[in-house]
């Protein structure tokens, strides 16, 4: 999570849509920069609207924009599977020598085991009460967002590659695809007010 202090602007780092890339190329401008640990990292808009936001427009006497990026649900659960496949990924949560089929048909249960419970980025990018963030962008699109971010800080954004899933097949049946997308049709619905 970044905040800028002066831009009154505020960026959530939903997990696998490169927010490694982005704190590493705007750190040294923001005013706050949380990266570690995973949890504080990556908070999600319910927490931001609960604790930090109303702490920050408190303290400002002004309203933050609050921003972040989704990635296609289907490729994000692709950039997980792919993820825990590295070597030194705690066993449980391995995907190493499993199929992606076998990844999303284990997300879509109601209990899921731990290699796939990476959770689902409706959860994150919306509160409990339905507010989400004021400006939403797609990952694949992230050139948009590097524009807007250069108007906002007025200055020229690089992003580097970093934390970059290693490649690997993310084949579904149709039978699981059909099944993906009745068990993330939250996030397919949010994806799809994104313009694109």
């Amino acid at each position: 999570m970044l905040v800028f202090w002066e831009q009154r602007l505020a960026f959530l780092a939903t997990p696998k849509t490169g927010s490694t890339a982005i704190a590493s190329a705007l750190e040294s401008l923001a005013a706050v920069s949380i990266q570690r640990p995973p949890l504080l990292k990556h908070t999600t808009v319910h927490r931001y609207r609960r604790f930090i936001g109303p702490y920050l427009e408190v303290a400002s006497k002004e309203k933050f924009t609050l921003v972040a990026l989704m990635r296609e649900p289907r490729d994000w659960l692709g950039s997980w599977f792919r993820y825990r496949q590295r070597e030194g990924t705690d066993p449980a949560k391995s995907t190493a020598g499993m199929s992606f089929d076998t990844f999303v048909q284990a997300w879509c249960k109601e209990v899921r085991p731990d290699f796939a419970e990476v959770g689902s980025q409706d959860r994150f990018l919306r509160s409990k009460d339905g507010d989400g963030v004021d400006r939403l962008f797609r990952y694949e699109d992230i050139g948009s967002f590097v524009q807007f971010l250069e108007d906002r800080l007025d200055c020229e954004i690089i992003l580097p590659r970093l934390n970059v899933s290693p490649s690997g097949a993310t084949d579904l049946s149709a039978a699981t695809e059909a099944l993906l997308h009745e068990a993330a049709a939250a996030d397919f619905a949010l994806y799809d007010t994104l313009k694109g």
